[in-house]
């Protein structure tokens, strides 16, 4: 899947793909052709960076409800030539996701969608899953031939069979088409979950990896392995370390992190950080220095790891530096400095947006240590990431932020926030938007009531509701 093109933030379009509050505050009040236009370009073009985390699918849905929006575009899209060319989850995932809501609200058009790609599309197990939470019995079962004849009756389908019943995510289907009174179904079904069983059975009994009485040597040669073969075990290797090294094997673990293999330096690096060895630190900035790339990442790991006061106090130290070590002295500060440390997280903060955009990957801690500290001065950084960023949850975090440092909060991003696409931003809105916006009350009273809601956000609703805001 491509990065999306994600437009400008002061776009209708923009704020959709954000998932921002404001983008279904100003889609209500839009043309109603030009904001389905929008809602459809995101939803049949997936705007999320991280697809697999991030949130949409209730808010787009609950647009297309407000919107009275037909289903046509997404009717298209999901039985587009396409969908047999490209069978990547992500092309139609999200599309089936806001189907499976639309039928929770009862919206009988997404839930014939939902049933028709179920049997004839090829992300079918993701419209399956939906359909498991939403349809009844009857609607189910008139799946289970579609489905069954999607897997051959020789070793090889069934095979193919047994996996997928054993992997799926909603097993409601499974176990009721194993119960089906046609005999053709339940017994193919019986026996492809008792295959799946069998084979889960034999997976436990051939684990792979470590084996009680290895040496540290053993442990270093493993993490080695792992580089040649292009994957990083560096830190299952070291929690093994954990577990075979004595105190007799120190000197050799120190001559590992100083200069041993690729591997076994990680390895030696990320064990002697988690035990806060007192020569952790000085290796670690050896590494980070000077070290090859992976070398200089995982001591960089292994240090943001450390919860000691030494590494407290060699964060100050660092912290300014013109590299990564510097920058992860900044992250470091942000999660564990005091008061002390707010100027340095401050400096670290502004130069990662002026570095690196409003969508950098060390903002999450940076704007989390903003709140923690409650750094007043990093409202307006706070405030540009969360109008700029494309992630939903770090727009969710500067939001939080926000609530601790700029006292305009409530009145302010608070409101939009209660139309947020992240539930963890809507409970924030809903514990601090004023209420004095009728717009607030009306959204606290519908989110109380909308059973789809989450109950995070829910109690948090709950909550403002006491003896002196019957209004609410």
């Amino acid at each position: 899947m491509f990065d999306p093109v994600i437009a400008p933030s002061g776009t209708l379009l923009g704020l959709l793909q954000r998932g921002r509050g404001d983008g279904t505050l100003h889609a209500l009040t839009a043309p109603r052709s030009e904001a389905l236009e929008a809602l459809n370009h995101c939803v049949l073009h997936d705007p999320r960076h991280d697809w697999q985390v991030e949130n949409r699918s209730l808010y787009y849905a609950r647009l297309y409800l407000d919107l009275h929006g037909e289903l046509d575009a997404v009717e298209a899209h999901l039985f587009d030539a396409e969908d047999v060319l490209d069978t990547d989850e992500s092309r139609t995932g999200l599309s089936l996701a806001v189907l499976g809501h639309l039928a929770s609200y009862g919206r009988r058009d997404a839930l014939v969608l939902l049933r028709r790609y179920a049997a004839q599309g090829t992300n079918w197990s993701w419209a399956l899953d939906e359909l498991a939470l939403r349809d009844d019995d009857a609607g189910l079962r008139a799946l289970a031939t579609p489905v069954l004849a999607r897997f051959g009756t020789d070793p090889e389908g069934e095979a193919e069979l047994a996996a997928t019943v054993r992997d799926a995510f909603e097993p409601r289907p499974w176990r009721l088409w194993a119960d089906d009174p046609r005999a053709s179904v339940a017994t193919r079904v019986r026996a492809a979950r008792e295959a799946g069983c069998f084979d889960r059975w034999q997976r436990q009994m051939r684990p792979t990896g470590p084996r009680p009485g290895w040496s540290v040597r053993a442990v270093f040669a493993w993490a080695q392995q792992g580089i040649e073969r292009g994957a990083a075990l560096h830190v299952p290797a070291a929690r093994c370390l954990g577990a075979v090294a004595g105190p007799e094997d120190r000197p050799e673990i120190l001559r590992a992190a100083e200069d041993g293999t690729e591997g076994a330096r990680c390895t030696a690096l990320r064990y002697l950080a988690d035990g806060n060895d007192p020569d952790a630190l000085d290796l670690i900035e050896r590494a980070a220095s000077t070290g090859p790339a992976p070398v200089a990442e995982a001591a960089l790991d292994a240090f943001e790891r450390m919860r000691s006061l030494a590494a407290v106090e060699r964060a100050r130290r660092w912290a300014g530096r013109p590299d990564a070590l510097g920058a992860a002295a900044g992250r470091v500060l942000a999660c564990l400095g005091g008061v002390r440390d707010r100027d340095p997280v401050l400096a670290a903060l502004r130069e990662a947006v002026r570095g690196e955009g409003p969508d950098a990957p060390t903002l999450w801690t940076l704007v989390d240590g903003a709140g923690r500290l409650g750094i007043t001065c990093a409202a307006p950084v706070l405030r540009h990431i969360y109008r700029e960023t494309a992630s939903s949850h770090l727009r969710g975090r500067a939001a939080r932020a926000l609530a601790a440092t700029d006292p305009s909060y409530g009145s302010g991003f608070a409101v939009e926030c209660l139309w947020d696409c992240e539930e963890s931003t809507r409970e924030i809105a809903a514990r601090h938007a004023e209420t004095g916006d009728t717009r607030v009350v009306e959204r606290l009273r519908r989110l109380a009531a909308d059973p789809a809601e989450e109950a995070e956000v829910q109690t948090a609703v709950r909550s403002r509701i006491g003896p002196g805001e019957t209004a609410v």
